[in-house]
């Protein structure tokens, strides 16, 4: 379920990038929870 989540917030995030709605902030915050999530997996040595 973790996974599926960091997916989805990685998947915002480049939609955030590429579209001209001003939420950058969001987006970047988004980006960070997916990197941390991502990483939390790696660390415990689960498959992404």
């Amino acid at each position: 379920m973790l996974g599926t989540i960091a997916v989805i917030l990685l998947i915002l995030w480049v939609l955030g990038l590429v579209s001209a709605y001003t939420m950058g902030g969001l987006i970047h915050i988004l980006l960070v929870v997916a990197i941390v999530v991502i990483l939390v997996r790696v660390i415990q040595g689960r498959r992404l």
